[in-house]
């Protein structure tokens, strides 16, 4: 990886080349929680605290990193004060920093965390994205660290995981809106994006742009109640309108990930244009340009940008509205960019980019129907008209088949889908088709009085795992269901579930 040319205040520089050396070295397994921080503590709560004020140049976070195919780390949750955006403000912190370190693997890395819970409440760990098993020690998101307790996960990729961004947050039930609000989700890469650019562009610099949102309350990020409207303070990598620099024709791939717990962004810069190469941590098979991204709740877009002529622009979020009974997300400005330097040669983007799978073709093992309905008071939130339950079975489906879901929106305000365990591909949105060369994500906005029709595989894993909405407040008021997964012996001989 290429790291950015520019001048990081020195004690991050330090921070940042600690923990990636200590993932290099194959010493992240025997580094203590108290390490990282203590680093972070050094940084945030010293007398030069980087403050993240509008002008500082952007923070790509510190990396741990895997060594001989196995990642070993330890993420301590608690309450601290932290610096979050422009102000210090108590959160509920990973290692002590409100944005916590990037986890990066290869493909068939073994990942070795242990979990730490210091806070007054039960939490856990969700992989978002990854596809690994939804039994314990793995993404189990079911179980529950308690106070003062710590877990072991253990998860094993497989050699053809896809290659691209994830994220990692707390999935504890009825909790998960107010903790990750707080603060609890960082990055997870999976390495080896770049081998599918010519070698002309293998060696770019590389940007996360994680984007997290906060609503304050007194000197504390607010975490309930948690309204989905109300006015939040968002912020790139945890600092406040920060400096991203790039040189004229330089090419620069971002990583732009939704990591917060309920809104929406359209990003747009001015100028430039996003040529997207992974959506959701999958490569596309064609890459596709756009002008605005919509990047839902839970959402991640890899993208190469390129430098245009000397200058200042602004990554914005445009306005967008939920529907009647959902929320308007105002316009805000997320981080300066600045084009200046020598110029560069502008590289030719390519079109094709990588193999993927498509289902276009494919024998429908199942089709299944889910139905997204809430209350008038928008309290209460259903799949098929019930509520969560993680003792019920909601759907049950057949490892190495591949099935067709319609996903229907009856309500007055949109809501996301997201899919543990698998990936799927998108067919279609309200009636028209999706093009198959950039169609496979975990999560989807479903419009309001709309739907989506999907096609899923279910390559690797069998067990208990669950689909959502990921706005996570719709989550915690019950918009949730469980997915059995079982091996071909145990196929029911349904068609629709529920």
């Amino acid at each position: 990886m290429t790291r950015p040319n520019t001048r990081f205040p020195q004690a991050w520089t330090t921070l940042g080349l600690a923990l990636t050396v200590a993932g290099l070295s194959g010493g992240v397994g025997q580094t203590s929680p108290e390490f990282y921080r203590a680093a972070y503590s050094s940084e945030v709560e010293g007398g030069q605290p980087t403050t993240g004020s509008a002008g500082s140049l952007l923070r790509d976070p510190p990396e741990l990193v895997s060594r001989g195919g196995v990642l070993k780390a330890a993420i301590v949750v608690e309450r601290r004060k932290v610096q979050v955006g422009d102000r210090r403000l108590y959160a509920t912190t990973y290692n002590g920093a409100y944005m916590p370190p990037t986890l990066r693997v290869r493909p068939g890395d073994r990942i070795d965390l242990t979990m730490v819970n210091r806070t007054d409440k039960y939490t856990n760990l969700h992989t978002h994205g990854l596809m690994v098993s939804p039994r314990a020690p793995a993404d189990d998101i079911f179980l529950s660290i308690k106070y003062g307790q710590s877990y072991h996960y253990r998860y094993r990729l497989p050699r053809d995981h896809p290659t691209g961004t994830y994220w990692y947050h707390s999935h504890a039930d009825m909790l998960s809106a107010a903790q990750v609000a707080g603060g609890e989700s960082g990055i997870l890469v999976v390495e080896g994006l770049k081998r599918h650019l010519p070698p002309s562009l293998r060696h770019i610099t590389e940007h996360t742009v994680a984007l997290k949102d906060d609503q304050v309350e007194g000197d504390a990020i607010k975490t309930h109640p948690l309204s989905v409207g109300a006015a939040t303070n968002r912020t790139v990598n945890g600092q406040q309108n920060p400096v991203i620099r790039i040189r004229p024709g330089e090419t620069q791939l971002w990583r732009l990930a939704n990591i917060g717990a309920n809104i929406y962004y359209k990003l747009h810069l001015p100028g430039t244009r996003f040529h997207v190469i992974a959506q959701d941590g999958v490569p596309v098979r064609r890459i596709h340009t756009e002008d605005t991204l919509f990047v839902s709740a839970a959402a991640r877009f890899d993208v190469l940008v390129q430098g245009g002529a000397p200058g200042t622009a602004r990554l914005e979020t445009l306005p967008y509205n939920t529907g009647p009974a959902g929320n308007q997300f105002p316009q805000a400005d997320l981080a300066t960019v600045v084009t200046d330097g020598p110029p560069m040669h502008r590289e030719a983007v390519p079109s094709r980019f990588a193999p993927q799978e498509d289902l276009s073709h494919a024998k429908i093992a199942a089709r299944k129907t889910m139905v997204y309905t809430e209350n008038t008071a928008g309290t209460v939130f259903y799949i098929n008209g019930r509520t969560f339950d993680p003792k019920r079975t909601d759907f049950t489906s057949t490892l190495g088949t591949v099935e067709e879901w319609t996903v229907r929106n009856d309500s007055d305000e949109d809501h996301s889908f997201h899919l543990h365990t698998d990936h799927f591909q998108l067919m279609s949105t309200n009636g028209k088709a999706e093009d198959p060369s950039h169609s496979v994500y975990d999560t989807v906005n479903v419009p309001r009085r709309g739907s989506v029709v999907l096609r899923v595989h279910f390559t690797h894993f069998t067990g208990r795992t669950v689909l959502h909405c990921h706005i996570l407040n719709h989550e915690d008021m019950g918009m949730m269901a469980v997915l059995d997964i079982v091996p071909p012996r145990d196929r029911h001989q349904e068609t629709h579930g529920g």
